[in-house]
């Protein structure tokens, strides 16, 4: 009985760990339109919870404290969320280290245009489309607003390997110039610009070519990601089971099923996450300690790292991790170099310079989380029965001391026994 009952407290206890993610969505027939995306998110180790958008129960923090790791608004065109939730609330959601995973359509409605301007996108007004009369697909009815886009970032922990091409339908967006944190995630082709195909252009449009984002991401400094899709089909069971094809190119198998799900594996932070375990640091040949080091010791330094790919914690492999050893400015700057179990190491000799030192690890890449470990140790100067008896650079100093006592001594030597002779008459 007592074992039973401790087992189901550890079952308890893994179900109470898992990532809590809610669905929010805008209608009841979401579920049947986006059912392949729902599918694969339900296979990714998380507790979902859906939501209508203009449920009056909906509520994303209790007692100050944010309810769920994750929240995925598939509610394009909402103009307000139920219980009274504004935009506001989505941002101290962020604010607080959750995700946020959106989607757009060009009947976007401006709880989704406010939440994704203050993260750096801004997405273009309802009834606009993004518009490319070059890389449309042949399948299109006539306005060319259902692209083929296969522009994606170089940061494959965001998108994979080799993504395929996608089908797009919906709206544009443009990241803000002054926010370094947006990612580029997937980019229109040069002939692309975002219009209403409807009207004619009588105004410069909110962006075009290369510049025009079709999937836009952002990670905060807090680590929260926030991830916004210019297009709710896109992701919907009719685009994951279409094929692609333009006007100048052969048919292939869309890629939306593969790059939604990796994206939104980035997103949840089921990959591209970073932690590290373990620091040691010891002088050369010795166990590790926090006795002081003294200038110029052989010095070596380890650090643990993991990474989390498809939701499972890994040795980390990278060949640009840096330690600095840093006394307000770096001293030794070193790469580190790692093993297969993950631990990144390297030898390097202590500064002829003493003080209060910090072993620093810093390390931020597009698409990982922010990894920073700082050690602080103090390196202390020779003492004075500690230094060599003879130092080579003080020689010349030696040759022109004894060369005086030789000289002494030839003169005293000179003086004592030298006699003139006596002058003669």
């Amino acid at each position: 009985m007592m074992r039973n009952l401790l087992l189901l407290v550890a079952l308890a206890t893994v179900a109470t760990c898992r990532p809590r993610t809610l669905v929010i969505l805008e209608n009841v027939l979401t579920k049947e339109t986006h059912s392949s995306f729902l599918a694969d998110l339900g296979e990714k180790d998380t507790d979902i919870t859906y939501k209508y958008a203009t449920d009056s129960s909906l509520t994303i923090k209790k007692y100050g404290e944010r309810v769920y790791d994750s929240i995925i608004v598939l509610a394009p065109s909402v103009a307000a969320f139920g219980n009274a939730l504004t935009p506001t609330d989505f941002l101290d959601f962020v604010d607080a280290g959750g995700n946020l995973v959106m989607t757009a359509s060009n009947k976007v409605g401006e709880p989704i245009r406010e939440i994704a301007a203050e993260v750096g996108v801004e997405i273009d007004e309802a009834g606009t489309s993004v518009i490319d009369h070059m890389n449309y697909d042949i399948t299109d009815e006539g306005d060319h607003d259902l692209i083929v886009a296969g522009d994606f970032t170089k940061t494959k922990v965001i998108v994979g390997e080799s993504p395929a091409p996608v089908l797009f339908k919906g709206v544009g967006m443009a990241a803000d110039p002054e926010n370094p944190l947006v990612i580029d995630i997937l980019k229109a082709s040069q002939t692309a610009y975002s219009h209403s195909p409807d009207q004619d252009i009588l105004e410069y449009p909110l962006a075009i070519g290369s510049s025009l984002l079709l999937v836009a991401g952002m990670q905060a400094r807090n680590n929260a990601r926030v991830v916004v899709f210019g297009s709710h089909d896109m992701i919907s069971d009719a685009f994951y089971n279409a094929k692609t094809q333009t006007v100048m190119g052969g048919a292939q198998e869309a890629g939306n099923r593969e790059f939604a799900s990796a994206v939104t594996d980035w997103a949840l932070k089921r990959n591209g996450d970073l932690r590290f375990g373990t620091v040691k640091h010891n002088k050369v040949g010795e166990a590790p300690s926090d006795v002081a080091y003294r200038i110029t010791d052989d010095a070596e330094y380890s650090i643990t790292i993991e990474e989390m790919q498809n939701g499972k914690w890994v040795p980390f492999q990278a060949k640009d991790v840096q330690m600095e050893f840093v006394r307000i400015d770096p001293f030794v700057r070193a790469f580190l170099v790692p093993d297969a179990a993950g631990v990144f190491k390297v030898a390097f000799k202590v500064p002829d310079v003493y003080g209060v030192f910090q072993f620093k690890v810093n390390y931020d890449r597009t698409g990982y989380t922010h990894l920073y470990s700082t050690t602080q140790v103090s390196v202390r100067p020779f003492r004075h029965t500690e230094y060599e008896r003879f130092i080579p650079s003080a020689y010349p100093y030696y040759a022109s001391a004894f060369s005086m006592m030789g000289g002494l001594i030839v003169f005293s030597f000179i003086f004592l026994y030298h006699q003139d002779k006596p002058k003669t008459e």
